[in-house]
């Protein structure tokens, strides 16, 4: 080490004489001084760390104290924030999954507010039991005879699989041995829940007569996982529900579903795929189905299992449901979405997940040109309006695209790497996506009072 460098390394200020500098008083006034001897801790190591890498590192009070300064904002910040979704993916699972219906929103202030009747019985005056909040209305909605609720659908499908099957065999078509985000699988699932799986058909093939000649006395359940994730086409067969109800009321086996992304609503009148809805699967007799809350139903995380009443029953008997069950807040936001179901079309309109799916292509193109109009007043873009496709997103409807309108910016003098890095660190977050050499922003997920956001931070994102 040179000279130069020691008499660098002996001249960072000690945390006590940061402490005293003027700027650095008034960050005192704002901020607890836990938070800002530790930013000043970590200024002064990067200092040291930058004169031992480089030999030099600027010492002056003021870049001192400003350096301390950004340093005690950042540490400040929320780490879950809100960000401006601009993926065109509907349903994206990274970015919180499917928006709440205002309803939703207001109900959880309340019950985040006060004290609510969670476990209480008000007509009864004493202890209740917190799925009584949604179990009549989703009785209500798709005619099952019992429900129950759960934090996510991987929990349901483990809780079902736990309580009916333990130690025993569940039968399976080998082509819906489906693997899930973050690479969690069917079969992981089943052998954590104590079942035992059989395989049954090939990839592309199963019959009715491979679970047939599968099933003996060991056989505790029949499962049909549905594909949402995922389609395979050509030379295919599978099973339909109905058969496999047949099936297990001959053998006395039950039948259960992983229905995924459920959703209570024939999507195909909007323009989408044809999506099996949970009405049909209960229609078509299973005694135990399940799907998820946030994907195309459009609420809270949450699993939701339904059925026949006696299997119901001893699935919410199982002590593992307690380590499962859901709070106050996902209650308060699945009962207000379920409640817009009983109108369709309120549905439609009032539900996030389902308006920006049904978004008609006229009001997208609208929404491209006031974008277009304020980011035109920005130097250094070039801007665009493109024709181009969004995503369900979230695992359903895996081949669906959606036509849309995006904003295409490629800046200018900007490296675009450099470019959408900085969209990610603006106030708030623009999460957007580089197709050749411009970024993409599409107007499918960009919400209206996004859009006076958006040039702010791509203007800051070019200083």
């Amino acid at each position: 080490m040179d000279k130069q460098a020691k008499d660098y390394l002996r001249n960072i200020p000690a945390v006590d004489e940061v402490l005293r500098f003027k700027k650095i008083g008034f960050l005192l006034e704002e901020y607890p001084r836990k938070l800002v001897v530790e930013a000043i801790r970590e200024v002064l190591a990067k200092k040291r760390e930058d004169i031992l890498k480089n030999g030099v590192a600027t010492l002056e009070e003021a870049t001192i104290s400003e350096e301390v300064g950004k340093r005690v904002e950042e540490k400040s910040e929320d780490s879950l924030k809100r960000v401006i979704n601009a993926t065109g993916v509907v349903i994206h699972t990274n970015l919180g999954r499917s928006l709440l219906p205002k309803s939703a929103i207001s109900h959880l202030i309340e019950v985040a507010k006060y004290y609510n009747n969670l476990e209480f019985d008000l007509e009864m005056g004493k202890r209740g039991l917190r799925y009584s909040h949604v179990e009549p209305l989703l009785c209500e909605l798709t005619g099952a005879e019992a429900a129950m609720v759960v934090n996510n659908n991987a929990g349901a499908v483990f809780l079902i699989l736990n309580t009916l099957a333990y130690g025993k065999k569940v039968i399976v078509s080998r082509g819906e041995l489906i693997e899930i985000g973050g690479s969690f699988r069917i079969p992981d699932v089943m052998k954590s829940s104590g079942a035992i799986l059989v395989e049954v058909g090939t990839t592309n093939r199963t019959h009715i007569y491979d679970y047939e000649n599968a099933i003996d006395e060991e056989t505790a359940l029949l499962l049909k996982v549905h594909m949402s994730n995922y389609k395979i086409v050509g030379f295919t067969k599978d099973v339909p529900l109905e058969e496999l109800v047949e099936l297990g009321k001959r053998y006395s086996i039950p039948v259960g579903e992983d229905l995924g992304s459920g959703n209570f609503i024939m999507l195909s009148k909007y323009g989408l795929e044809k999506e099996p809805t949970v009405q049909e699967v209960i229609s078509a007799g299973v005694d135990v189905v399940s799907f998820s809350g946030d994907k195309l139903l459009g609420g809270p995380q949450a699993g939701i299992v339904l059925g026949k009443k006696k299997f119901i029953d001893k699935i919410k008997k199982n002590p593992i449901n307690r380590a499962l069950r859901i709070d106050k807040f996902t209650l308060a936001a699945l009962e207000s979405t379920l409640k817009l179901y009983r109108d369709e079309g309120l549905a439609i309109k009032e539900i996030p997940t389902l308006r920006l799916l049904t978004i008609p292509k006229k009001t997208l193109y609208m929404r491209a040109r006031r974008l277009k109009n304020r980011l035109s007043k920005i130097g250094g873009l070039s801007v665009q309006i493109k024709e181009g496709i969004s995503r369900v997103g979230g695992g359903a409807l895996p081949i669906q695209t959606l036509p849309t309108f995006v904003v295409a910016i490629r800046p200018i003098g900007t490296s675009l790497v450099r470019f959408e890095e900085r969209l990610r660190y603006g106030k708030p977050p623009i999460i957007g996506r580089i197709e050749g050499d411009e970024v993409l922003l599409d107007m499918r997920t960009v919400q209206d009072e996004d859009l006076p956001l958006i040039p702010k931070v791509i203007s800051q994102s070019l200083d």
